[in-house]
């Protein structure tokens, strides 16, 4: 299943980590802006083609250090349909590069909307007989508020094209325990029954390293809460927001991962972005910069968790 070619990216590279993708136009080199706005204007043509070439030269940079990048939809959303359109080509030229592609959009609804939510993202459309893929992500964030009635499409497509999802359960928010951390009359929390529903739900999508194609998404700002789960949750794969920026460390993303380094990736978006603008580097190095912070991200995960090593479900 997908989430399998997820570990075994992250297996080879020794990194447990997902850079996020999270392009504003004040994180961009003044270089980069310039030239786009030269050939398209200072339009929405002009900041998506700029957010294309700095994503571009992040991937280059990171392909080789961090196993997967994680768009987050919205960013390119705002820039209308050349925001939409950089985005594809954002995922497209990921996987040029060898990475696996988390789309954030955390996306919820039934029936033939979620299927069409479901074949965008992470199926194909059919357009009078021809096949075509939409974007072509390998993982996609929802929402599971609606039950099964908005997974169950997801599933149909991720078993059809070896895909997976990560499903909203603990997140890194301040105010998320407004909700999720209610009790219900079983005794157990909302984010709880989330996480085991994860687990159910995934039966239908079996992994070889005993992960399935279901994950949770739990933030780094809850760490006895995601030890709770990872304790609950021994099928259910963990994509791990919060940390930098939010606040949380590598002791706080420990809890997510199991005795073999494994069970969950750990996300960074702005730490990485703009780590030249952090270390006053010139522009020119936004990349260089980007690559530094990342390993210096692994080096303090894994000296944490140790070395992912895969383990084959016989």
């Amino acid at each position: 299943m997908s989430m399998d070619r997820l570990l075994e990216k992250i297996a080879a590279l020794k990194n447990p980590t997902v850079a996020g993708l999270d392009p504003k136009l004040s994180y961009i080199p003044e270089h980069l802006r310039q030239a786009a706005y030269a050939a398209y204007g200072k339009t929405l043509e002009g900041a998506a083609e700029a957010i294309y070439a700095f994503n571009c030269g992040l991937i280059d940079a990171l392909c080789d250090v961090v196993p997967a990048v994680k768009p987050q939809a919205a960013y390119y959303e705002l820039y209308g349909w050349p925001g939409v359109r950089a985005l594809a080509r954002t995922i497209a030229y990921a996987h040029k590069k060898g990475m696996f592609v988390i789309t954030d959009g955390k996306r919820n609804d039934i029936g033939a909307t979620m299927e069409a939510y479901a074949d965008a993202h992470l199926g194909e459309t059919e357009v009078e007989g021809e096949y075509f893929s939409a974007f072509g992500a390998d993982a996609l964030t929802v929402n599971g508020y609606l039950g099964i009635d908005g997974i169950a499409p997801l599933l149909r497509v991720c078993l059809q094209h070896d895909k997976g999802i990560f499903v909203l359960a603990k997140t890194s928010n301040p105010s998320s325990g407004e909700l999720q951390d209610r009790t219900l009359s079983t005794g157990e929390t909302v984010y709880r029954i989330l996480g085991e529903h994860c687990e159910t739900w995934g039966r239908e999508l079996p992994g070889k390293y005993g992960y399935s194609g279901v994950g949770a998404v739990v933030g780094a700002t809850y760490p006895e809460q995601l030890r709770e789960l990872r304790r609950a949750l021994p099928h259910t794969f963990f994509l791990v927001p919060g940390y930098g920026a939010q606040g949380g460390g590598a002791k706080d993303v420990a809890p997510g991962f199991d005795d073999s380094g494994m069970g969950a990736v750990v996300n960074s978006s702005r730490a990485i972005l703009c780590a030249w603008q952090k270390t006053d580097r010139p522009g020119e190095e936004y990349a260089l910069a980007a690559r530094a912070e990342a390993i210096r991200m692994r080096d303090e995960i894994v000296e944490c968790v140790g070395v992912p090593t895969l383990n084959e479900i016989m």
